[in-house]
């Protein structure tokens, strides 16, 4: 829909964590109005309602995306299915009505517990600052296909992760972010990436007290990622008494229990692939 420079700029004033709730909102009332374009005064409506009911605004989590199963050319693993799975699992949990029993006051959304996903390692989604965030990873192989040492591979990584030997391509697996852009600027296949699955950070959070979340070692498969996510909601339900967030909860002890559980869950040897982002 349509928007004038006035209304985009007022949206965004909107504070990051629900600006696309009101955006969307925004864009359905004025719909609903019959009006062709979003302007000024259809963004000040809709926000002084959105603010002032806030508390029927909260879902009780968030499970946010980029756009990589939209056509990115940057995807290493596709997340769509996992996305799903684990949305329809926070509603199976009643995660609002978990917040309404131990909250005391009214539900704001900073109560939310929230899970992002990203396609690659560029990470537009912003998942590092989330509780549970998940980031698509192409583990790269060098297989038994001779190299025609065209470079393209040492061109395309931006951590210097790739070498060019007589052989064909040496790769440095500590620097290596597992994006994938060796296996796919590689044409005769030298490079390939059979093992495809997800990165998994922990605890992340903004606010008075940031924190980036913490690195599990490692690549994990859906099954495995959706296991991790499964058991960090069942610890976030033991712990949270009072509506604390998962980050405020979630310890370097906690984090190191989570890896010694899944640590034999991962598509490569812990510490394989580089822990930053």
């Amino acid at each position: 829909m349509k928007w004038t420079k006035e209304a985009e700029t007022a949206i965004r004033k909107v504070p990051f964590f629900v600006r696309k709730r009101v955006k969307a909102r925004v864009e359905d009332e004025a719909r609903e109005s019959g009006a062709g374009e979003v302007t000024l005064e259809e963004v000040n409506r809709t926000r002084a309602r959105f603010l002032n009911k806030m508390e029927d605004e909260v879902a009780g989590f968030q499970v946010e995306a980029c756009f990589g199963d939209g056509g990115c050319p940057r995807q290493a693993c596709g997340s769509k299915s996992l996305q799903e799975k684990v949305r329809t699992y926070l509603e199976a949990q009643d995660i609002r009505g978990f917040l309404e029993e131990r909250v005391r006051g009214k539900l704001k959304f900073h109560h939310e517990l929230r899970v992002a996903f990203a396609d690659c390692p560029n990470a537009c989604s912003q998942p590092q600052i989330r509780d549970i965030c998940i980031i698509g990873a192409m583990v790269p192989d060098v297989t038994e296909t001779p190299c025609t040492q065209c470079g393209a591979c040492v061109t395309a990584c931006a951590e210097g992760a790739v070498a060019l030997s007589e052989s064909g391509p040496a790769l440095d697996m500590s620097a290596c972010l597992v994006c994938g852009r060796c296996v796919k600027v590689c044409k005769p296949g030298t490079l390939a990436g059979f093992r495809k699955g997800f990165r998994v950070l922990l605890g992340g959070r903004l606010g008075r007290h940031p924190r980036l979340a913490m690195e599990l070692p490692g690549i994990y498969d859906e099954e495995a990622a959706f296991e991790i996510v499964r058991h960090c909601v069942a610890f976030y339900k033991a712990r949270s008494t009072g509506g604390e967030r998962f980050s405020k909860l979630f310890t370097e002890a906690d984090f190191h229990e989570v890896v010694v559980r899944f640590r034999d869950r991962s598509l490569i040897a812990a510490g394989g692939s580089r822990a930053a982002g």
